[in-house]
């Protein structure tokens, strides 16, 4: 059975499916993040027209820090995979990654949600993006580039508010009306 993501934010509410038999380890992640409230108060810190809008980092609790973007779960905490198993959060707050196989060939379309990384492997946390475009260049198997972001989700209620999001007036990417996630739930 499908899990359904519900975002309340300062500028409306969207709902997302979450892959987690596609994804189960960055779902289970999510999951463990979201209903522990660990999004709540965070502020959305990257927003671009025609590409994404990016969350998750606890730094963005203030909307003007300088080190949004930069922060993560905290580490070697542990969560439930929805396969079953326990896994554990690197020493930076990573996680596993999802990539590689051919069941997690999913595309970063308009719509989806995608893990957020450095680049490095086990580098995605509680950073995640929405894609407002077809985002094909960020594909783990799209070998133009060397970008790698697994795709855990769909915007499924809402996506015209996600579109917003993206369009507003901005500071270096950083919304200048502060855009606050009130709650994130999983259900």
């Amino acid at each position: 059975m499908s899990k359904i993501a519900t975002f309340e934010t300062s500028m409306g509410t969207f709902k997302a499916e979450l892959y987690g038999e596609q994804m189960p380890i960055t779902v289970g992640n999510f999951i463990d993040l979201a209903n522990s409230g660990f999004y709540d108060g965070i502020h959305f810190h990257r927003v671009i027209p025609n590409f994404m809008d990016q969350f998750g980092c606890p730094y963005a609790k203030d909307p003007n820090s300088g080190r949004a973007g930069t922060g993560g779960p905290d580490p070697n905490t542990q969560f439930q995979g929805l396969d079953g198993k326990t896994y554990t959060r690197t020493r930076d707050g990573g996680i596993p990654d999802e990539v590689g196989k051919p069941h997690q060939k999913i595309s970063n379309a308009a719509g989806t949600l995608s893990m957020a990384n450095t680049g490095r492997p086990q580098s995605g946390g509680s950073q995640f993006f929405i894609n407002v475009n077809d985002n094909t260049f960020l594909n783990w198997y799209d070998t133009s580039t060397p970008s790698a972001h697994p795709v855990f989700g769909k915007i499924v209620e809402n996506y015209d508010l996600v579109v917003q999001i993206s369009q507003v007036r901005t500071r270096s990417d950083n919304p200048i009306q502060p855009i606050k996630m009130i709650s994130v739930r999983v259900a």
